[in-house]
């Protein structure tokens, strides 16, 4: 059973509209725990929050057992963790330790004696949020920060858009040291029934040297490729010929102590946490039998692997090679996101891609844009070369009525003089300000993702954009608060 907060208030706590928070602090908490306050003290979005966060959290679910996290104290918790680019490690002691984080959950007490959380416990509770949900917590702080932006002003939005690479926590793949991932991981899984009493080790008497050769080979397969000499594809087919000698006879070996696993659980039942660890084991004695046919057929029968069937991580499957032509980074594993802020630095929409073009997606990124803010809001939406499609601006164009896309190669005569107007150029040239929001999101954690999982890496991309747009709100908050308090000053 969970409730979205306490309501009655616990002795010695201070209420959350009355948490003290620091406006003049230049620390990134500060103005995030501000825009939590805000939304928790307005009546109006705190409900819009709790109502999407019960639909998710709570939904179909009854209302019986013991009491769970309060929805309230999960947002704060997830929001804070991408606001700080913290870790769970980190998070966890923040959450028990840190007085104005554990003040706005509601939780803390002069006496010290409030509720503490296991690292467990966090992790279980963040990951209830989903991308969908977080989305549209996230449309309802936009609305409300652009209200406080405008200040009673009528002004229209200038939306600009790009795609940034969100990388994946992995190492560089290479043919050599996926293979060694995928036979290290089922010589894991080999000691782990070992230890369950799943089997009984025979044959397995020499598990730590299989492992230690293993490593050897893999590496001087590696030295022998990037090194140099008149015979090097020589030294590099003997030095992997080895390997996979070696990879073969490993390979053969789990095969047969898989049938017999299988064996042992047919005639003796199995625990759930046996078929997750049976199944584990699978996925990697099948990518070990996958990449020894990959490094034979690019090393030793010199063919090109499709680009179909590479894989660039064996633990993060998802991931993408992308190479976007930067002089520092020539490629980024992970994923693309696409993002739309306005000229107050509020994403007001995001997305993961896997495996699309830019220009794929500018329609539904202004279907969106225009769904959550109306025509008549949109002043302009600006994007670079690599979203341009004549006919995609044209139908745009018939709802928003500056499409500032530049188009690729030669232009006609009625496109360059469109792109030499005083306003296109204008706004061409406030388009680069979107950077400054990618580094901002870098900043809340979307540099590479510590989330396992495509829906992990969905989840955290969210968090970060609710975080980054939390803390903007906060500033301008912050702001307010500071110009008030100088008002009352010289009054006095």
């Amino acid at each position: 059973m969970r409730k979205r907060f306490e309501p009655q208030r616990r002795l010695g706590s201070t209420p959350i509209s009355e948490v003290e928070i620091p406006e003049k602090s230049r620390d990134e908490l500060a103005p995030i725990l501000r825009a939590l306050q805000y939304i928790f003290v307005t009546e109006e979005l705190r409900e819009e929050v709790f109502r999407v966060l019960e639909a998710k959290v709570k939904g179909g679910k009854k209302e019986t057992g013991r009491n769970g996290m309060e929805l309230w104290q999960i947002m704060v918790i997830g929001v804070v963790r991408l606001g700080l680019d913290a870790d769970y490690d980190r998070l966890e002691d923040m959450v028990n330790h840190h007085s104005l984080i554990r003040q706005i959950m509601g939780v803390d007490t002069v006496f010290g004696r409030g509720k503490k959380y296991s690292l467990q416990s966090i992790k279980d509770n963040v990951r209830l949020l989903d991308e969908e949900t977080l989305g549209k917590i996230n449309d309802v702080v936009v609305k409300a920060g652009q209200r406080l932006a405008k200040n009673g002003r009528e002004e229209k939005l200038r939306i600009k858009t790009d795609t940034y690479v969100v990388e994946t926590n992995v190492h560089f793949p290479t043919d050599m040291n996926l293979l060694w991932d995928a036979g290290r991981k089922c010589l894991d899984g080999i000691e782990a029934f070992i230890e369950g009493g799943v089997l009984n080790g025979k044959g397995w008497r020499k598990v730590k040297n299989w492992r230690k050769e293993l490593k050897s080979l893999m590496r001087s397969s590696s030295k022998a490729a990037s090194g140099g000499g008149n015979k090097k594809e020589e030294a590099v087919k003997k030095q992997v010929k080895e390997y996979l000698g070696l990879a073969k006879r490993l390979s053969e070996k789990i095969g047969a102590s898989i049938i017999a696993v299988y064996e042992k659980i047919l005639t003796t039942g199995a625990e759930e946490m046996q078929k997750e660890a049976l199944e584990s084991m699978e996925y990697f004695y099948q990518m070990l039998e996958k990449h020894r046919d990959l490094v034979e057929r690019r090393i030793i029968k010199e063919e090109q692997i499709p680009v179909g069937e590479k894989v660039y991580s064996l633990f993060e499957p998802h991931t993408e090679w992308l190479s976007k032509g930067k002089a520092n980074k020539r490629v980024e594993l992970g994923h693309n996101l696409v993002i739309a802020s306005d000229q107050w630095g509020f994403i007001g929409y995001h997305q993961v891609v896997e495996k699309e073009a830019d220009v794929a997606l500018i329609l539904p990124l202004a279907d969106k844009l225009l769904n959550l803010f109306g025509e008549e809001e949109i002043e302009s939406i600006s994007a670079d070369k690599g979203f341009y499609k004549k006919e995609y601006k044209e139908l745009i164009s018939l709802y928003i009525p500056k499409v500032i896309i530049p188009k690729k190669g030669k232009r006609n005569k009625a496109e360059t003089e469109e792109e030499s107007e005083s306003t296109f150029k204008k706004l061409r040239h406030k388009h680069s300000a979107v950077e400054s929001d990618i580094n901002r999101l870098e900043h809340h954690g979307l540099d590479r993702c510590l989330d396992k999982g495509i829906e992990g890496f969905k989840r955290y991309c969210a968090l970060g954009v609710l975080a980054a747009n939390l803390h903007t709100m906060g500033s301008i908050l912050q702001k307010k608060v500071r110009e008030e308090k100088e008002t009352v000053r010289k009054a006095a």
